[in-house]
């Protein structure tokens, strides 16, 4: 008789979970997976897949716009949010269906309910103990809304996703890339929208050139962007709100959505009782997603350390692997790729100009700013960003960063060369596609002029 119940129990059916659990039951381990929400986790529920959706529909209004340009007669339109919201959740219903039936396939047991540790080696479900062997615990993260006055009338990306109506008026507080996008969405869709930010610019962390850029654009589509702002209380007024900020100025609004940060989902499922360490409620692992007891690991969002979908796929990956078929697959954490699903689009890999000059001597930093060929003859005033961060003495290319049209699908291609240590030279090398946006990537020639530096009192 096997010692355990399953050689490997999964908690989470996230994108992680659901990847480390299939590839483990495909070496042959015996495996179960406990999801209390909905399978396929955030991704799939609440994050990249709806939003990217919503994201479509939002641009239809200046398709609509652009077309006369182009010899259109586009009549009157009009959107309906519940048929776009009734859509998208059948949609999701169907990737539930598919996540399943992936689960299953691959002859992992798939128990529906909350997983909470009751000792090293035991799962608690419901009213039922189960043993395993090894424990990846996968859970992800959930949005967190800090206390203040009024707090408790906002909603958060989960719930915009199931709102019954299209508000009017909308204020979102926040500057990462999920307040970016949802501003996009609402405003693309009809609403008047108002992002607060406490910093002096959104996008922490992305390059600055493409954070002051997309500023830029998003003013000119007409956002409301508040910048040095922070909100001191909400109240209810009948119908709407009235959001108060630090500075003594109020804003109405329909709508107030909180988009300040998520924490991962760690609590209430036993970890410190069992003694898995936790630092700022993220799960402590090393470099192959153990944690502090042996034989429990974790990987994803709930480890608070790379955020991202692909990544916490790769990881379920590698780790699977690694316990039941040791095949030496690793996960690079350098060059990832990534993209805002903001209005322009934003792109991104390698590192931003600030990061390489902390690392590096001296770089050649190649921009060039454009319109884009569509506009030339739909007339809107919307300028892409294009911008290549070099060092100077080896002409590696650090990073690669667009602000404009299909920048994620562009900057895909380009995380491939750098991921193989591409230089400036191969770039020059290689002859663009024509006419496209992606061309220019591979025709600057000329780097821009170095920043004059600031003399010293």
């Amino acid at each position: 008789m096997p010692k355990y119940d399953f050689d490997f129990f999964v908690i989470g059916a996230g994108s992680a979970g659901t990847r480390a659990s299939r590839i483990a039951a495909g070496h042959g381990a015996r495996v179960a997976v406990a999801e209390d929400r909905y399978l396929g986790g955030t991704c799939v529920n609440v994050g990249c897949v709806p939003k990217k959706l919503l994201v479509y529909a939002s641009h239809f209004a200046e398709d609509f716009e652009d077309a006369a340009g182009f010899g259109w007669t586009v009549g009157e339109s009009s959107h309906s949010w519940k048929t776009l919201i009734a859509n998208k959740n059948k949609e999701i219903a169907r990737l539930n269906g598919v996540y399943k039936r992936l689960i299953e396939g691959a002859g992992a047991t798939i128990i529906d309910g909350r997983a909470r540790l009751k000792d090293r080696h035991t799962i608690v479900v419901g009213e039922r103990a189960y043993s395993a062997d090894k424990i990846l615990v996968a859970t992800g993260g959930w949005p967190v809304v800090p206390e203040f006055p009024g707090s408790e009338l906002v909603i958060t990306s989960n719930e915009a996703f199931f709102l019954e109506d299209l508000p009017e008026r909308v204020v979102i507080v926040g500057g990462g890339y999920i307040a970016v996008e949802f501003a996009g969405i609402f405003h693309g869709l009809g609403a008047q929208v108002t992002q607060i930010h406490r910093g002096p610019l959104f996008l922490r962390g992305f390059d600055d050139d493409c954070r002051s850029h997309l500023a830029e654009e998003m003013r000119k589509k007409g956002f409301d962007l508040r910048f040095n702002a922070e909100v001191a209380r909400i109240d209810r007024h009948g119908d709407h709100f009235v959001i108060g900020l630090k500075d003594g100025t109020a804003l109405d609004a329909d709508l107030v959505m909180h988009a300040t940060g998520r924490a991962p989902a760690t609590k209430g499922i036993g970890l410190e009782e069992v003694g898995v360490k936790l630092r700022h409620h993220a799960i402590v692992v090393d470099e192959h997603w153990r944690s502090s007891v042996d034989n429990i690991y974790a990987l994803g969002d709930v480890t608070n350390r790379v955020n991202l979908t692909p990544v916490a796929i790769a990881e379920g990956h590698a780790l699977a692997d690694r316990l039941f078929n040791p095949s030496g697959r690793s996960v690079s954490y350098e060059n990832i790729p990534s993209t805002v699903f903001s209005q322009p689009n934003l792109g991104t890999v390698g590192l931003t100009e600030a990061q390489a000059r902390a690392k590096h001597r001296t770089l050649d930093i190649y921009r060039s700013t454009f319109t884009p060929m569509k506009h030339t003859l739909s007339g809107r005033q919307e300028k892409s960003l294009m911008k290549l961060v070099v060092d100077r003495v080896s002409q590696k290319v650090l990073g690669v960063h667009m602000v404009g049209p299909d920048a994620g699908e562009i900057i895909q291609g380009f995380a491939v060369a750098l991921q193989m240590g591409a230089t400036k030279a191969d770039l020059d090398r290689t002859i663009g596609i024509h006419p496209t946006a992606a061309e220019e990537f591979v025709t600057m020639r000329t780097p821009v002029p170095e920043p004059v530096k600031e003399a010293a009192e």
